[in-house]
């Protein structure tokens, strides 16, 4: 199983408590874990993601084993301890402003 946690604005839209788990069958790759999010939460698509492009989206940041990969690419596989469950994938919300 992989834990993610989602960002309070997108567990409102989800309608998800704290940290989500997923059971996900292949490599672990962020690209993964976020197909499966968003076809267990259809509501999340787009959110996260551009649409078009797969982007992720400006002010949010992917974090794991207290590492940013949020400029890595989608398809490398996430750090054995997220894909074991002992770690959570972290979506955090960036704050932006001044």
């Amino acid at each position: 199983m992989v834990r993610i946690i989602l960002p309070q604005h997108l567990r409102t839209l989800a309608q998800t408590g704290g940290e989500t788990e997923l059971d996900i069958q292949g490599a672990i790759t962020l690209r993964s874990v976020l197909d499966a999010l968003e076809a267990r939460y259809p509501m999340l698509r787009g959110t996260i993601r551009e649409h078009v492009t797969g982007e992720r989206r400006p002010f949010l940041r992917f974090f794991a084993c207290e590492e940013d990969l949020s400029h890595n690419s989608p398809d490398d596989p996430l750090p054995e301890l997220v894909a074991s469950g002992a770690e959570p994938l972290i979506i955090l919300g960036a704050i932006a402003g001044g």
